[in-house]
């Protein structure tokens, strides 16, 4: 359903927005941008990274635009559902999101690149991505869609389990599990798995109640959820892992287009920097949760090399070579990303 500006700014006024400013001075800014996720609400220095991180880029916006340029962040989905997030963008009725990149891969097939099993294989890599030409040509695709990639955040994750833990294959056997994505999903299925579609905010209850046996997501998620208190084991990202999702910061093309270039400038500088802030404390996590789930008492496991191997090769048939059939486009963009796998 579309959703008008008038809709969504109604929507805001009757949600408790959270107002991140610098207070430069008393003049009101000539424009607010509302920039929305889906994760757990804290401070600047406490809580979610990601909400965090948005947090910081709305202070700096302020400052670095001397009070013309200010944000309001929406956590927790207060402002509108996950999903919808990435269309309103596209649409400009909303200003930015945090996003996970393959959440909209039912609206552009291209986009599943962003959660594809052992495709990216570690931080460097997909690190690497943004100034290589898989970078070019991702960002020249969503910007064609309404979309600008403002900081490309990359998080390991791994995967909490109500069991044993999932480490090879054959563990997944028989197990109710989500992926989270269409292509993590046909990896898991191939493994004779079952699968179901399930938002990272809402695996907690899902995790409760049965219906998930066991869930892949980001670290920082695997914390931010509490799935520690429905898990018995956790398979960790540290070192080695072959989930990966792309979770930039987007923004909208026509808003960004309708800016002076001098506050473009900003905001693409700080992204860039945002970038730097989110690796790092999402390579936290990936130590931090492993310390969280142990203190509930989960046993905690990691993957070496060649565990990692035998998912990407299961992958390798499944997921990559039905992705490659999608559009010309994704048989172009799996084969540059293979290539920056491989190197």
């Amino acid at each position: 359903m579309f959703i008008s500006r008038r809709h969504v700014i109604a929507g805001a006024l009757a949600t408790p927005a959270v107002i991140v400013t610098s207070r430069l001075g008393s003049a009101a800014p000539a424009q607010v941008l509302k920039i929305s996720h889906q994760f757990p609400g804290g401070t600047i220095d406490e809580g979610d990274f990601r909400d965090r991180l948005c947090r910081r880029f709305a202070v700096e916006l302020e400052k670095q635009t001397n009070g013309a340029v200010s944000a309001q962040v929406y956590p927790n989905s207060s402002l509108m559902k996950v999903v919808a997030q990435f269309s309103a963008v596209r649409k400009g009725v909303l200003d930015m999101s945090l996003y996970p990149i393959s959440y909209a891969g039912g609206e552009f097939a291209e986009l599943n690149i962003g959660l594809m099993p052992g495709l990216v294989t570690s931080y460097k890599q997909g690190a690497a991505w943004k100034h290589s030409t898989i970078g070019k040509k991702f960002s020249d695709f969503l910007a064609e869609k309404g979309v600008i990639m403002i900081s490309w955040i990359w998080q390991a994750g791994g995967c909490a389990s109500r069991g044993k833990p999932i480490i090879n294959p054959e563990d997944a056997k028989g197990l109710k599990l989500r992926g989270g994505s269409r292509e993590f999903d046909m990896l898991l299925q191939a493994a004779g798995a079952a699968t179901l579609s399930t938002p990272s905010n809402e695996l907690y209850a899902a995790m409760q109640t049965g219906a998930c046996d066991a869930t892949y997501t980001s670290s920082t998620s695997l914390i931010s959820f509490r799935l520690e208190e429905v898990a018995k084991s956790l398979t960790t990202g540290r070192g080695k892992s072959y989930w990966f999702m792309l979770e930039p910061l987007i923004m909208s093309k026509q808003i960004f287009d309708a800016m002076p270039k001098n506050h473009q400038d900003v905001i693409m500088a700080l992204g860039e920097e945002m970038e730097m802030f989110g690796t790092r404390e999402a390579m936290a996590d990936d130590q931090k949760v492993a310390d969280v789930y142990a203190k509930k008492g989960a046993t905690v496991a990691d993957l070496d090399d060649a565990i990692v191997e035998k998912w990407r090769a299961i992958a390798r048939n499944t997921a990559w070579k039905d992705y490659a059939q999608k559009t010309p486009l994704s048989a172009e963009l799996i084969n540059l990303a293979e290539a920056i796998t491989a190197s």
